[in-house]
């Protein structure tokens, strides 16, 4: 019976995206664990510095085959 009208304020009272201080939080969460599972003679340190020397050597290796392979 009665229309009610659309207020232009709408989209002010609505809460859209995340906050500073939301963001906040997820960086320091992601820092503590970094700074626990990358310790220097930790298991995690030591596979994911592994992991960037294989991959260093792979990228070595192509290197070197394409700088052989031109005439």
């Amino acid at each position: 019976m009665f229309k009610r009208k659309k207020s232009k304020n709408t989209n002010r009272n609505k809460k859209t995206g995340q906050s500073t201080v939301e963001y906040v939080i997820l960086v320091a969460a992601v820092l503590v664990v970094l700074i626990i599972f990358l310790k220097p003679d930790g298991t995690f340190s030591s596979a994911f510095n592994a992991t960037l020397v294989s991959g260093t050597n792979g990228m070595e290796e192509m290197a070197n085959r394409l700088q052989f392979s031109r005439p």
